[in-house]
């Protein structure tokens, strides 16, 4: 609909900066080891990952749709539901986070939910609540806190039950579970 002259494009290019003449800037990209943060590595996404690194603060929240890893400073909630989420030896992290699976290797002060699994490494610091399907907690980790399994706890089977109250217990006739107290007497 509308054309631009010639001129105006090489007026625009010259304020702008696009000269011909100038070289074009060269990106490098950065391999990351995560072996400092687990023997075993978080299962990785098909999207990409975030890294907040070690000279960056942030205050704020956030939604993602890939992995995100802490190294530097972050206050506020995290929302990365179906991916997954690390603090770095050298992170910190302050508030809120739901997530997939979780490795904690610097500090995390707050409430942690996860659909996998939380790992807490040797040289984590730990405060806060927990609530995920399964965690593992490595020798010399620090924690302070409370932990929720995620999974439902064991259905009462019936047929056990009346199992067990028609049983005999060292000779004698049970109608319920004894007590500690009960089966220390025999």
């Amino acid at each position: 609909m509308f054309k631009q002259s010639e001129k105006t494009k090489k007026d625009l290019n010259k304020k702008v900066g696009n000269d011909s003449t100038k070289k074009p800037i060269e990106v490098s990209s950065t391999t990351v080891n995560e072996s400092n943060f687990s023997r075993d590595a978080l299962p990785s996404s098909k999207s990409g990952n975030t890294i907040i690194g070690e000279n960056i603060s942030i205050e704020g929240n956030i939604r993602a749709e890939e992995n995100l890893t802490i190294e530097g400073f972050m206050k506020g909630n995290v929302k990365i539901e179906k991916h997954n989420f690390s603090v770095g030896s050298k992170g910190r992290f302050e508030g809120e986070i739901r997530a997939n699976n979780m490795i904690i290797g610097g500090l995390l002060s707050g409430k942690v939910n996860t659909t996998g699994k939380v790992e807490i490494t040797k040289n984590a610091d730990f405060y806060g609540t927990i609530k995920a399907d399964s965690i593992a907690i490595e020798e010399g980790a620090f924690f302070k806190g409370e932990i929720e399994l995620g999974r439902e706890p064991h259905k009462k089977d019936d047929s056990a039950g009346k199992q067990m109250k028609e049983t005999e217990h060292r000779g004698k006739q049970v109608s319920s579970i004894p007590s500690l107290e009960a089966v220390k007497e025999n």
